[in-house]
């Protein structure tokens, strides 16, 4: 089985000729800051193939499509339904990001900072924090910054950010009831 992909124009044409199933891997707080209109919320962090086959709104055997910021979560999601038998899963390119910059419609809420700012502004605090403690309080917490640092190389290797998921559970991060409702 392999991961699909689709353009968002393309999937713009397609869902105005039939019903599609679309699922938004982010965060509640990036949801409801801004999401495509017909998407519907199913967080990465608690991502459940068997849970979101059965909840599709399409029969079982139309394509799945997912969508995240830019790409990298939503091929997670989707490598995850492959993993687990499902088949027919397509990553919408692109993200929402590439959705908006091709002019398409979305609904807009309160405005939120995108876990990968946050994963940025966190990596960069604790180097900082390892650095100026190993220089003033003892040079063991220098060890920080190098954790921190292998932790970003891992992360950009594997394509799968530890500190991102951590993130995405903070509650900053969660928007409640509001942000699961599909628009």
């Amino acid at each position: 089985m392999s991961i699909g992909t689709i353009t968002p124009g393309e999937l713009d044409e397609l869902r105005k000729r039939q019903a599609v199933d679309l699922i938004d891997v982010r965060t509640p707080a990036e949801f409801r800051e801004v999401h495509i209109d017909f998407a519907r919320l199913v967080p990465l962090e608690s991502f459940d193939p068997q849970r979101v086959m059965a909840g599709r709104p399409v029969a079982a055997d139309e394509p799945l499509y997912v969508v995240c910021r830019s790409g990298s979560r939503a091929k997670r999601a989707c490598e995850l339904m492959v993993d687990r038998g499902y088949g027919n899963v397509v990553v919408v390119e692109g993200g929402t990001l590439g959705w908006e910059n091709a002019g398409l419609p979305v609904v807009r809420g309160k405005k939120a900072i995108s876990l990968e700012r946050q994963v940025r502004i966190a990596a960069g605090t604790l180097v900082l924090t390892g650095l100026l403690l190993g220089a003033f309080v003892h040079p063991a917490f220098i060890g920080l910054a190098a954790f921190v640092g292998a932790g970003l190389i891992f992360a950009g290797v594997t394509d799968r950010c530890s500190m991102g998921l951590l993130l995405a559970r903070m509650p900053w991060n969660q928007a409640g009831e509001a942000a699961t409702c599909a628009g």
